[in-house]
């Protein structure tokens, strides 16, 4: 029904011509990543992780023919020709370093967060220019295909000026092991995708004033456990954003009612939907439109989900910025202004006002 509406819920997959070499073994590659590789015919040629059992045993179940010892090893294959990795971010930066040392690797897909510290991500995007290497960074929430339709139907203008936008996550997400060591919890490793999703849709915010508080029913300790951000844009957008990452009483008795709702509203109309991640479904948008639809209600349907198909698309726009000498659809030079957004909330809570982005340079 989304192409009949005018809509493109899903990329097209214009390249699939580079062998990808794999770095990481967990949950994200094992049921993200490469189960939407296989679906879109990417050439996986390895992988690799901190444990080779693990490494191997996802190349068993992905058909993958090659183990490396080491994600060093790998790097370091000149039959790989685009790096994917999905590894702690306090260890990727010199992964990528390495990366950007081979002649033969021609791309490099960076996990969010790219690094732990505004001042390492700059320091990544002025290498990977210095290198002539393309680097991107897997912000795949702009895959979603809510948020693909809905950039589109801002984009046509059917919901006129756009006054409010809202972001409610109420959700448990996979909280690796590896979080519990740092001092950043929320707004680095999950706020991340609704912010940067935000300046997707409607550009670079001017403030934002972040609140937080930890969150009892976090079983490792943290700081900020529930966030709460109130952003300003220079069109006079104002949008909210709020991450409840326990979501809930976890008894087994309890009714479980995770979901990520959001809404937009304009003059002429109004968006509202779902992220279908929580609940294992698709993704749902509806929207009315004095100029569009009449003022009724409209909801297109599609049966791709950001998890995992909004992978492929991710991996698609580095391998066609690979193969053109197009700049990616996902440049680390925007997603350094994701990280500094990130820094100028942590900075909010700290000082508990509102940070101007002019205040943090990048």
């Amino acid at each position: 029904m989304a192409d009949s509406l005018g809509f493109a819920p899903d990329p097209e997959v214009r390249t699939r011509d580079f062998k990808i070499g794999c770095i990481g073994a967990g949950m994200i590659m094992a049921e993200c990543h490469l189960a939407a590789y296989k679906e879109a015919a990417f050439p996986v040629a390895a992988i690799a992780s901190r444990t080779k059992a693990n490494a191997a045993a996802v190349a068993e179940r992905w058909g993958i023919s090659k183990v490396h010892d080491t994600p060093e090893a790998l790097i370091g294959d000149p039959a790989i020709e685009i790096l994917d990795i999905a590894y702690p971010p306090d260890q990727q930066p010199d992964l990528i370093y390495a990366a950007l040392k081979q002649p033969h690797i021609k791309g490099i897909l960076a996990q969010k967060p790219l690094s732990l510290t505004l001042g390492e991500a700059v320091a990544l995007r002025d290498a990977a220019a210095a290198a002539g290497k393309v680097l991107s960074v897997n912000q795949n929430m702009r895959y979603d295909q809510s948020m693909r339709v809905l950039k589109q139907l801002l984009d046509r203008g059917d919901l006129g000026d756009i006054v409010f936008a809202q972001i409610d996550m109420h959700a448990i997400p996979h909280w690796q092991t590896f979080l519990a060591e740092y001092d950043r919890l929320t707004l680095a490793n999950m706020s991340v995708h609704h912010l940067d999703v935000l300046r997707f849709l409607f550009g670079d915010p001017e403030e934002i004033y972040t609140a937080s508080r930890t969150d009892p029913r976090t079983t490792f300790e943290h700081g900020d456990g529930i966030t709460v951000s109130t952003l300003r844009f220079p069109s006079g957008v104002l949008a909210v954003s709020l991450e409840d990452v326990w979501s809930g009483p976890r008894e087994e008795d309890y009714d479980d009612d995770q979901h990520i709702n959001w809404r937009v509203d304009g003059t002429d109309g109004v968006a509202k939907g779902t992220i279908g991640w929580p609940t294992g479904a698709a993704s749902t948008l509806s929207y009315a439109s004095t100029k569009a639809t009449g003022g009724k209600w409209v909801t297109p349907t599609w049966e791709t989900m950001w998890f995992p198909h909004a992978f492929v698309g991710v991996m698609e726009q580095l391998q066609h910025a690979v193969k053109t000498g197009e700049p990616p659809a996902l440049t680390v030079a925007d997603n350094v202004k994701t990280v500094a957004l990130i820094e100028a909330g942590y900075r909010s809570m700290a000082e508990n006002r509102p940070v101007r982005l002019s205040e943090i340079p990048t």
